[in-house]
């Protein structure tokens, strides 16, 4: 019998012990709060992600994992590289389930994996996944990248059922770029309806932003058509527009002029948009020589900083050059 283990028992990281339950894997659900850990397993409920409660097959814990057929990392990314620190070597595949930047050393999430643990199985699981859909068994899709095939092909295996379905992909950088910056882009998608501005001002803001995705992507050596897919495009889509999204009410909220602060008080959860901007930019920056001109990312990381008011962001992208698209 295979054995997953699911490291971050926030609402992602139990909708995908709950998929990889059902797929018929044995289950291990790591908490980071051990008195967290144990109320989650007497009651069989998360209050992450209400409502669901957890199959037989999922065993919660405190104790990191000694062992696993493949370990799937879902903490928020700012905690990734303390977690893995942590981790004991078992040498199992690691699968990063979480999108963004790393502040301060403006490393994407399989990068943090190759300086901590080099030579180690990885590869990347994105897409356009709402937490609670996937733990209903919603349809939905998702991108697997990973440089080996053998490997991407043994995590479908594992993880896959006709209601989870996962596109392999070998462009690991287009994967996590769609990842990190579909979170900046809704923030500034939320503002935008958060304002009055109209679904028009939207539809044009997702639009460009693809742009933005695919310059940084290949700048980076990725691939350009892969903005196109799940992991970009797809990902965009339900965060710009689905209610449920994190990143989008907190642009939302911006929007009608609530402060960021004020903002963040009142949530328990994380919105990994707000410290992924600013890290996001500054890699943009510096990539490719030159550096990657990302207007819509940077007007984000702006105005969480406070530099600017949402007026003045929207009224300098409106008075950028005209240009061909």
């Amino acid at each position: 019998m295979s054995e997953i283990a699911i490291l971050g028992a926030g609402a992602w990281g139990t909708a995908l012990a709950i998929q990889a339950a059902r797929a018929g894997c044995d289950t291990v659900l790591w908490a980071r709060d051990p008195a967290g850990a144990a109320a989650i397993e007497q009651t069989r409920l998360n209050p992450r992600l209400p409502g669901q409660r957890l199959p037989g097959r999922i065993r919660v814990t405190a104790q990191l994992p000694a062992q696993a057929d493949a370990i799937l990392l879902a903490v928020p990314m700012q905690h990734m590289r303390g977690v893995l620190q942590r981790l004991p070597e078992t040498g199992a595949p690691l699968i990063v389930c979480a999108k963004g930047v790393e502040a301060g050393t403006l490393r994407l999430p399989l990068e943090i994996l190759a300086e901590l643990r080099p030579g180690n199985p990885a590869g990347v699981l994105t897409g356009p996944n709402f937490a609670h859909e996937v733990a209903e068994g919603m349809p939905a899709a998702a991108t697997l990248a990973g440089a080996d095939a053998a490997l991407r092909n043994r995590i479908d295996a594992l993880l896959a059922t006709p209601s989870f379905r996962l596109y392999g992909n070998d462009d690991v950088i287009g994967a996590q770029i769609g990842g990190a910056a579909k979170n900046v882009v809704a923030i500034a998608a939320g503002a935008v309806i958060g304002a009055g501005l109209g679904e028009n001002a939207r539809a044009a803001l997702i639009t460009r932003s693809l742009a933005e995705l695919a310059r940084l992507t290949v700048a980076l050596g990725g691939r350009a058509e892969t903005v196109m897919g799940l992991s970009g495009l797809g990902d965009l889509l339900l965060t710009c527009t689905g209610p449920s999204s994190r990143n989008f009410s907190l642009g939302l909220a911006l929007g009608r002029g609530e402060t960021l602060a004020s903002i963040l008080a009142t949530r328990e959860t994380v919105t990994e948009g707000a410290t992924t901007a600013p890290a996001l930019v500054a890699r943009a920056a510096a990539a490719g020589g030159g550096g990657v001109d990302m207007p819509i990312c940077g007007a984000v990381a702006a105005l969480l900083s406070g530099r600017i008011a949402l007026t003045q962001a929207i009224a300098d992208l409106l008075a950028r050059p005209r240009r061909d698209e």
